[in-house]
This record gives structure tokens, sequence and C-alpha cells, in this order.
């Protein structure tokens, strides 16, 4: 059952950041995760700020240097059919096809989906886990199979969107508007590991709003996509996938950014496997390099040492299809 709350829809930008600076109060886009949070008691809230009114946070412009900018507001139903976020940044528009189901593209929201809470069934069941100001994380001796095997010190969630990595591998970068004024933070820099603090899945403040998200100009020549490995074909959350977008010229890598998804509290940069990639042509040897640099540091769980064997299929499938 749904808590009782007030539900205000400021006209502005300034009102919503005032609104949002109350306590208690919580952000409303398109609601898919925020009213299935509040109906499990997951947290409370005493006001429910709709941002639906602020035009500004809708829709796809071109930048004048040759990006483009999508406000948060902007369902993953738009982003997946947009032509140009297709033509030329296929791993958004793959990873944003790819989220939930057509239901819940056509309601969910960019910002929404960068900035949904943890699909842990210890955060959202009755657990007074350490993320919900409890002493540990529940994970660690529990059922743990789909958890993470990166950068799960103190909280083993994984973060759940299938657009993050995607922006994170195309080096976008976030506007965000607060009591304070507007600041970017690349999208990079955007998720907060449990090690920094296991309390928090991003950097936003009390009443902080993410407004858009610019992705620069597509370098020339970029190969990219998202693959994603689930339970089931359809409707289901990350298991294991891979974000990427690689510049191959004159037969060798010139740029690469690799980032997982479905296995670490924020979406997982492999920074050692592009580092091996680059400079090199894309033969068998490189690759099965990069898939070992990929899986290198993972520290699996009694149930999920299998993600290990996924990312290195997932980083060997993509890597191989990649035109030479």
């Amino acid at each position: 059952m749904l808590p009782n709350f007030a539900y205000v829809r400021p006209s502005t930008l300034v009102d919503a950041v005032k609104e949002l600076a109350k306590p208690g109060a919580a952000a409303h886009a398109g609601g898919t995760d925020l009213i299935g949070c509040l109906r499990d008691g997951v947290f409370d809230t005493k006001s429910v700020v709709s941002l639906t009114a602020l035009k500004e946070l809708h829709g796809v412009s071109a930048t004048p240097d040759g990006g483009l900018r999508i406000g948060a507001l902007t369902t993953l139903a738009e982003i997946a059919r947009h032509p140009e976020i297709a033509k030329l940044y296929p791993a958004l528009a793959q990873g944003a096809a790819s989220a939930a189901s057509p239901q819940l593209r056509n309601q969910g929201t960019l910002g929404g989906n960068i900035c949904q809470r943890p699909r842990c069934w210890y955060f959202r069941g009755d657990f007074d886990c350490a993320r919900k100001n409890g002493e540990f994380c529940y994970a660690e001796n529990g059922e743990n199979r789909y958890h993470a095997i990166f950068g799960g010190e103190t909280c083993h969630i994984v973060h759940p969107s299938d657009t993050a990595p995607a922006l994170v591998a195309l080096e976008a970068v976030a506007t965000v508007a607060g009591p304070n004024g507007k600041r970017k933070v690349p999208l990079g820099k955007f998720f907060v590991l449990p090690a920094v603090d296991h309390k928090r899945e991003n950097v936003l403040a009390k009443g902080e709003i993410l407004t858009e998200v610019v992705l620069p100009k597509a370098p020339e020549g970029a190969r990219g996509g998202y693959r994603k490995m689930r339970v089931r074909g359809v409707w289901d959350f990350a298991l294991a996938g891979l974000a990427y977008s690689v510049v191959v010229k004159g037969g060798k890598v010139e740029r690469a950014r690799l980032v997982l998804s479905g296995v670490a509290p924020i979406p997982w940069r492999v920074a050692e496997a592009e580092k091996v990639l680059t400079g090199k042509a894309l033969d068998a040897a490189t690759v099965k390099a990069a898939v070992e640099a990929a899986v290198a540091g993972a520290k699996p769980l009694a149930e999920n040492a299998y993600k290990i064997d996924l990312v290195r299929a997932v980083v060997e499938e993509v890597l191989t299809a990649i035109p030479k």
C-alpha cells in the first residue's frame, strides 16, 4: 500500500529545486521506480515533486559542437527510436531499447533510468541492510547470485541501468541543477561506489535534479553498441552486459571505451582492457588478452562466480564482431 504524501507539480525548475530541498521530498519523473519503492516501503516521503511540467527537461536537440543534448525527461522509447541517436550513438539506442518492457520504456525516462534505486532483494525487502542504515550487507552470506563481482565493498548491489553504461562509454556529461545553481558532471564520475559512501548511488545532493545529458560529437569511424545477457530474453535486468565505443583506423584500435553492466554497484569501466586494445590490431591474441584484462580483479561471492564467464563471453563476442 502506498503511504500518504503531498503531490506538488511545479511549473519552473527553480520551484522544483525549492520543493525538492524540503525534508522528505522525492522527485517524480516517469514514476516507474519511485512508485514501486514507496509501495514496498523502501523509503518514506512527505511529498512527491512531479517534474513533468518542466518542458526544458524534455526532448533531443543538437549542440553547437555536433553532439546531442537529451533532456532527463525524454522517455526510453523516444531515445531507442531516435534516428540520430541510433546512427551516431548506437550503444545508447540499444541500451534504451533493451531496458524493461515496451510499456515501461514508454513511461520511464532517461533521468529515472540513470538514477533508479538498486534492485537488490535485501534493499527492496524487509531487511535492515547497510544501505538502509543497518550494520552489514546481507548478500555477503545470503542469496547473492545476482550481486556484484566488482566494487562491492560494504554493499554488493549492481547498478540496474542499461543506459548508464552506454553514456559512460560515450563520455557523456550530465547537467545538474540545485540550490547552488547548475553544475556539470561527467557520467563517469556521477556514480558513487560503496567504498566511498555505501548509502548513496550517485553524486546528487539534496534538492538537486539531473536535468539533461550531453553527448559529445561522435568520433569519426566509431563502432559501438550494447550487448546484454539476462535470465530471460526480454524484460529483465542484466546479469552481465557491455557498452562499447571503439575506433579502428588503419587496422588498429585508436580508441576504446568498454563499460560493463550488471556486475558492479556502478557502470564498471574496464580501463585495463581498453589499454590492451589501444594501438593493437583486433586479432585473436589481442581479444584474448582484453578478455582476461576485463575480468581481472573480480571478487565473486558464493553464488555468482558464473558472472566471470559471462563477462569473458560478452567481451569476446563483441570484440570479435567489430569489423577490422
